[in-house]
């Protein structure tokens, strides 16, 4: 695994999601908590190309894991 450290801003551009602290913020708030049975990568809030970046990266333990889980703690 990589070791680079990503703040949430990057992952948020990478999603092609507004990634400014105040719309990461609102981001989080109005889609949390997620069920505890919903996996973060298949939220309904997601596209089909975010879904899959977020699987992917996880599936591979890519760089971008540990901030992926990050998102999921704080949407959980």
């Amino acid at each position: 695994m990589d070791s680079s450290f990503h703040p949430f801003s990057d992952l948020f551009a990478q999603l092609g999601l507004p990634s400014d602290n105040e719309s990461i913020r609102a981001f989080i708030d109005s889609h949390r908590p997620l069920p505890g049975n919903i996996k973060l990568a298949d939220a309904a809030f997601w596209t089909p190309a975010q879904s899959a970046l977020l699987k992917e990266q996880l599936k591979d333990d890519a760089d971008w894991a540990e901030v992926i889980d990050q998102l999921n703690l704080a949407l959980h």
